[in-house]
C-alpha cells in the first residue's frame, strides 16, 4: 500500500476520485511542526538553528500518521508546490523519521553469457550489494486533475531544500522581529502590542496615506460646458437633443485642469461665449480597440473580488482554496501570468465552437507580469476544465455555496476572455470653435459607440456609449445654454482591501500567499480599522506604534528595505544565497540598535502624559496612558490603585428621546463599528447607526439623522416624512 499525504481532507477526497485501491490518502491538516509559542525557539549562538516542536493541536494527527506510515510501503508527499508546501513536506519527513535511508535487495540486470564474469573480473564473487533507497517520494502538480496527478506520480523528485530554507528564513526573521520588538513595545507603550516585519510596513502605508489626507488642501477650479444643437438635417432619432462640449482651449492655449480658478473667471467666459457663433472645425473618426485583461494572479483575484463583491482577501482565498482542492481551478497562490499550451488550445476550440470564429483573435494571447519580484513558478489561476461551465452561463453550479459559485464564474470568465478578440468602438472626436467673441474658445466633445463586443461578451467591463449627431466640418451649431461647474481637488482616498494589496505588490512587499494574512493580522491587532466606506484608517495605537518604529527602527518599516529582504528570500529559494548569512546580516545590527533604544527611550515620554485631575478613589494624580485600544485615564498609583476611565467624552449633548434622562454617546461595537447609544445602557437600549443631528422630525417628532451623503432624514423607519 502506498500512502499519499496532502494538507487538507478536501484535497484528499478529490485525489481519491483519480487513484485506485493501491493508494491510501490522508491529510496533515497543515503544519505538523513549528517554532514553540512560549519561547524564542532560535539558537542564536548555534548559527540561528531553529528548535521545532509538534504543537498540541497536531499531536493527535501525528500519532495517526505514524501508524499509517508503518502500514505503507512508500510515502508520497503531495502537498502544495510553493515554499509553505515544501516546508510542510520537509517537516513531515523529519517528524516521522522518513529521512532515514533503508536497504532493499537489488536484483542484477540480465547479461549475455560471459558478460558477468568479464565485468566482475576473474575470481570475484557474483554477489550484488543492497541498493540504498529513500522510503518517500515528493510529487508536485498545479491542478488536481487525473492527467496532472498521473504525470506527477511518474516524475517524483526530492524535497527542494532551497524552498524549505526560504520558508524557514522568513519564519525565523518574523520570529526575531516579533519576539524582540513586541516586548519593547510593551515596555515603552502598552502591553498586548506586537510588531511584525512585513505587517508594520503595511501599517506604515495606511498611516502615511492618512497623513496625506490630513495635510491635503483642496483647490477650487471650474469647468465650462456648452450644450449645442445641430441645426440642419437632424436625424429623427436624436432630434432636438443637444450634446455637451467641454472648453479645452482659450486663444489657442490649452486650459489646464486648475486653469479657471474662480467663479469670477468662469462668469467672464460664460458672458463672452453666450453670444458667440459655434462652428465645427475638426472631426476625427477612428476605431478604438480594447484588449482583454490578463488571467488572474492571486493579487488580481483578491482585488477584483473586493471591487465586485466587497470580499476581504482572507475570505476570497478561503473560497479559492476550496475550488482548488475540489479540482476546479489551478493552484490559487500564483504571481504568474503563464498559461499552458494545452489550456489555450482548449480555450481556442471552446471560443470558436460557442461564440464563433470571429471571436478568436487569430493568435494565442500570452501575458508577462510586470510585478517586481514575481516568481512565475506556476500558471495563472484558471479553470482546470472548460467543460465545467458556470451556472450563470447555463452550466452546473460548482458548489451549493453561492459565493463559491460567484468566484468560479469570475475565474472562468476571465480565463476565456483573455484569449478572445478585442472589443472595438467607433470613436468620434469633434472640435468646435467660437466666432464673434472677444477671445477664441475651443470646445471638444467625444462620442463612442460599440462596434464589436469581442471579449466583453464573456467578461463585461464598464464603458460609456455616447452617440453624436452626424456633423460636418464648417457646420454652424446652435447654443442651447452655457454653464460652469465648480470643483475642488480631492485628497487621495484611503486604502481599501484592493488598493492596499496593489500597493504591497507594486512595492515588492510580501508574496501571493502573504497578502491576505497581512491584512487580517493588522486589523486583528487593532492597528487599522475600516471606516464607514470600508476603507482603512489607522487607530490611535496604530499611529503611535508606527511613529515609534519609524523614528527608532527605520529599517523595519522601510518599504525599500523590506522589498530587498523579499528579494533575498527569493535568492535563497533559487539557491543563490545561503540562508544563515541572510539572517546574520539582519540580526546583529538590529539587536545592537534594539539594546540601544531600550536605554534611550522612556515610556513616560511616549505613552504617559500628566494631568491636573485627581483619582476619585485614592486622590493620586491621574495620567493619560496608551493602551491597545487608544488613550485612557489611569491612576499614577498603579498597581496599588487600578482606577481607569475613558479619556474621550463622546457625548453629543443630545438627550435620549427614549428614556429622557440619558445622553446620546458615540460608541463602538467589538468590531470597532461606530454607533450612537444612550449613556444609561443597559437600562436604556436606545441606539442608532447614523449620527443624530439634534433636530427633530416635524411629522413624527423623532430624531433626524445624518446620512453618508450629509442629508437629513427621519430616524423612524415607519415615518413617511420626505428625506
Amino acid at each position: 500500500m502506498k500512502l499519499i499525504v496532502v494538507e487538507s481532507p478536501t484535497k484528499a477526497k478529490t485525489l481519491k476520485k483519480f487513484l485506485g485501491r493501491d493508494y491510501q490518502i490522508t491529510a496533515t491538516f497543515g503544519h505538523i511542526r513549528d517554532l514553540p509559542k512560549a519561547e524564542f525557539g532560535i539558537d542564536i549562538e548555534n548559527n540561528f538553528q531553529p528548535r521545532y516542536v509538534i504543537p498540541l493541536k497536531a499531536r493527535k494527527i501525528v500519532s495517526f500518521l505514524r501508524q499509517e506510515v508503518k502500514k505503507s510501503d512508500l510515502v508520497i508527499l503531495a502537498v502544495d508546490s510553493d515554499r509553505e508546501g515544501e516546508a510542510i513536506a520537509w517537516h513531515f519527513v523529519q517528524s516521522l523519521g522518513l529521512n532515514e535511508i533503508k536497504n532493499q535487495k537489488f536484483h542484477p540486470p540480465k547479461f549475455l553469457p560471459g558478460q558477468i564474469s568479464k565485468r566482475l573480473g576473474a575470481g570475484e564473487k557474483k554477489t550484488w550489494p543492497g541498493k540504498q533507497i529513500k522510503n518517500y517520494e515528493r510529487i508536485v502538480f498545479h491542478e488536481i486533475t487525473k492527467p496532472a496527478i498521473e504525470k506527477a506520480l511518474r516524475n517524483p523528485r526530492d524535497i527542494n531544500m532551497n524552498l524549505v530554507n526560504a520558508q524557514q528564513s522568513r519564519r525565523i526573521l518574523d520570529r526575531i522581529v516579533g519576539y524582540s520588538l513586541s516586548p519593547f513595545l510593551w515596555k515603552k507603550i502598552s502591553r498586548g502590542l506586537s510588531a511584525g516585519r512585513v505587517q508594520s510596513v503595511a501599517v506604515r502605508l495606511v498611516v502615511e496615506r492618512e497623513k496625506e489626507i490630513e495635510n491635503f488642501k483642496p483647490q477650487e477650479h471650474w469647468t465650462i460646458v456648452a450644450t449645442l444643437l445641430k441645426i440642419k438635417n437632424q436625424n429623427l432619432k436624436i432630434k432636438n437633443k443637444g450634446f455637451d462640449a467641454i472648453l479645452v482651449k482659450k486663444n489657442g492655449k490649452i486650459i489646464p485642469k486648475l486653469g479657471i480658478k474662480t467663479k469670477k473667471e468662469a462668469d467672464e467666459i460664460i458672458n463672452d461665449i453666450e453670444g458667440a457663433e459655434y462652428k465645427v472645425i475638426k472631426i476625427i473618426k477612428k476605431e478604438i480597440k480594447r484588449n482583454p485583461l490578463p488571467p488572474f494572479t492571486t493579487s488580481a483575484l483578491q482585488q477584483t473580488a473586493w471591487q465586485k463583491f466587497h470580499w476581504p482577501a482572507k475570505f476570497t482565498m478561503q473560497l479559492a482554496q476550496g475550488l482548488y482542492e475540489k479540482g476546479l481551478i489551478t493552484y490559487h497562490r500564483s504571481d504568474s501570468l503563464n498559461l499552458s499550451e494545452q489550456a489555450i488550445e482548449k480555450a481556442k476550440k471552446f471560443i470558436e465552437e460557442n461564440y464563433g470564429p470571429n471571436y478568436w483573435p487569430g493568435f494565442f494571447r500570452k501575458y508577462k507580469t510586470k510585478i517586481k519580484g514575481a516568481q512565475e513558478a506556476h500558471e495563472a489561476i484558471r479553470p482546470t476544465s472548460l467543460n465545467f461551465i458556470p451556472q450563470n452561463l447555463g452550466g452546473q453550479a460548482p458548489s451549493k455555496d453561492k459565493n463559491t459559485e460567484k468566484l468560479y464564474d469570475l475565474i472562468w470568465r476571465r480565463f476565456i476572455a483573455c484569449q478572445m478578440k478585442e472589443a472595438s468602438f467607433d470613436s468620434t472626436m469633434v472640435e468646435i470653435e467660437t466666432e464673434n467673441s472677444k477671445s477664441t474658445y475651443l470646445f471638444r466633445v467625444n462620442g463612442q459607440v460599440l462596434k464589436f463586443d469581442g471579449f466583453l461578451r464573456v467578461y463585461p467591463l464598464k464603458f460609456i456609449e455616447a452617440e453624436l449627431p452626424n456633423l460636418a466640418e464648417k457646420e454652424i451649431l446652435r447654443l442651447i445654454k452655457a454653464f460652469s461647474s465648480q470643483h475642488f481637488t480631492q485628497p487621495p482616498p484611503r486604502y481599501n482591501e484592493a488598493s492596499l494589496i496593489k500597493a504591497l505588490e507594486e512595492n515588492g512587499i510580501g508574496r501571493p500567499s502573504t497578502y491576505a494574512p497581512i491584512l487580517s493580522t493588522i486589523q486583528g491587532r487593532n492597528y487599522i480599522i475600516k471606516d464607514e466606506q470600508k476603507r482603512f484608517q489607522p487607530t490611535e495605537i496604530g499611529l503611535m506604534t508606527n511613529n515609534l518604529l519609524t523614528a527608532h527602527f527605520p529599517s523595519i518599516v522601510d518599504i525599500e528595505f523590506t522589498a530587498q529582504m523579499e528579494e533575498k528570500l527569493d535568492e535563497i529559494a533559487q539557491g543563490e544565497k545561503e540562508w544563515t548569512s541572510v539572517i546574520k546580516e539582519f540580526y546583529w545590527p538590529f539587536e545592537k540598535n534594539l539594546q540601544k533604544k531600550y536605554q534611550e527611550i522612556s515610556k513616560k515620554e511616549i505613552a504617559e502624559q500628566k494631568t491636573e485631575k485627581k483619582c476619585p478613589e485614592c486622590k493620586s494624580e491621574l495620567l493619560i496612558k496608551f493602551g491597545r485600544f487608544g488613550r485612557f485615564y489611569a491612576c499614577s498609583s498603579f498597581p496599588k490603585c487600578r482606577y481607569t476611565a475613558s479619556l474621550k467624552n463622546t457625548g453629543l449633548g443630545i438627550k435620549c428621546p427614549k428614556c429622557q434622562t440619558g445622553e446620546i454617546f458615540e460608541k463602538k461595537t467589538k468590531k470597532q463599528k461606530i454607533f450612537y447609544g444612550c449613556s444609561d445602557w443597559p437600562k436604556c437600549d436606545f441606539a442608532l447607526w447614523d449620527k443624530p443631528s439634534g433636530e427633530f422630525c416635524p411629522k413624527c417628532k423623532s430624531l433626524l439623522i445624518e446620512t453618508k451623503n450629509k442629508r437629513l432624514k427621519c430616524s423612524n423607519k415607519e415615518c413617511g416624512a420626505p428625506r
